[in-house]
């Protein structure tokens, strides 16, 4: 009901401008406030869990669950997912999906599967959100350097084999929305030295949750998980044409996703 009586005032704008401002107010106490509460709940989960869960799978899914409460938590954005059955939790995959805005983490977030985050070095850096990626041993690159990449893939690479699926943003940083970036081949390399699938997913409406005089906005956003691609389809293939096909596969979805 509370969410309807928001779509009914976008739809009239019936005093959209001070709903829209209540609303962002509403959503950056939410963060702050539950940041401050869930952080230690993740310290305590890594220390009770981590001796017998060494691949941090309970904090993972505890992280989930943290991220999620901001999109089931806004009113002002919509969110579906398809395609969860497409992810088999036994197999550790390369997971890859377009990156539109910030908001697209606590969407993939939502699908509560297993994985390792694949992030830029200064997310690390960020108080809370930084330490908790720390805590479930995510894996951090700076684009900027040569040796960083090569740590990434050597981690990710050993996440593969010990029974973690990692997820990369191929793009490497976000597009404006419109259409995808030209893909880095580094998720691809994985995938081929691992032998692994490649799950890709494509995502669409997060470029324009935060836009305007307000820090969020009213958006629609969607979630399609594509079909896995097993290694096997991929093996006479070379690293930059695995990467140009899966752009393809996902550029073709976003826009069978608009139409």
């Amino acid at each position: 009901m509370f969410v309807y009586f928001f779509y009914l005032c976008r739809k009239s704008h019936i005093q959209m401008k001070i709903i829209t401002l209540l609303c962002s107010i509403y959503l950056i106490v939410l963060v702050l406030a539950s940041s401050l509460a869930f952080l230690p709940v993740a310290a305590v989960l890594r220390v009770a869990t981590g001796w017998y869960d060494g691949q941090l799978k309970i904090l993972h899914l505890f992280s989930c669950f943290w991220a999620s409460c901001y999109t089931w938590l806004n009113p002002l954005w919509s969110v579906r997912i398809t395609g969860r059955q497409h992810i088999d939790g036994r197999k550790a995959c390369v997971m890859v999906s377009n990156h539109q805005s910030i908001v697209d983490i606590l969407v993939i977030y939502r699908i509560f599967k297993h994985f390792k985050w694949v992030g830029k070095a200064s997310l690390f850096n960020v108080p809370i959100i930084g330490w908790n990626m720390y805590l479930n041993r995510y894996v951090k690159v700076e684009r900027t350097r040569i040796s960083s990449q090569r740590k990434m893939l050597r981690r990710c690479e050993a996440n593969i084999r010990n029974g973690n699926s990692i997820m990369i943003f191929p793009e490497g940083t976000r597009s404006s929305g419109r259409q995808m970036r030209d893909f880095k081949d580094g998720a691809f390399m994985i995938a081929v030295r691992q032998e692994a699938d490649i799950i890709p997913m494509v995502i669409d409406g997060t470029a324009q949750t935060v836009q305007g005089k307000f820090p969020f906005a009213f958006q629609r956003i969607r979630l399609h998980i594509l079909p896995a691609i097993p290694f096997e389809h991929l093996r006479n293939m070379s690293v930059s044409e695995v990467s140009r096909l899966v752009r393809q596969i996902m550029s073709d979805e976003l826009q069978h996703m608009r139409s």
